[in-house]
């Protein structure tokens, strides 16, 4: 059961770190600001699953709960700045 959370977990982080190039790739192909802002609010996500992810798979002793939630704070609070930035 724990290899099956584990994979669900990496292909998280995959997910998010491919949405992240996605969103760089199109930046660069239209430039607009919006999709910078995405970008880098994936990037914290990316983070925070990479993290969710050591978090499952270390020992009970490490606990990354506080990284995560500042990760994930840091990529809404991203995202949030990008949409009010970019509302004109």
């Amino acid at each position: 059961m724990q290899f099956i959370a584990a994979t669900i977990y990496a292909l998280c982080v995959l997910t998010s770190m491919g949405a992240m190039w996605l969103l760089l790739r199109s930046y660069r192909q239209n430039g607009s600001r919006l999709l910078l802002w995405s970008a880098a609010a994936f990037i914290a996500f990316a983070i925070n699953n990479l993290l969710l992810f050591a978090d499952f798979v270390t020992p009970s002793t490490w606990d990354f709960r506080p990284e995560r939630v500042l990760s994930a704070l840091a990529g809404v609070a991203i995202l949030l700045y990008g949409f009010i930035w970019e509302l004109d």
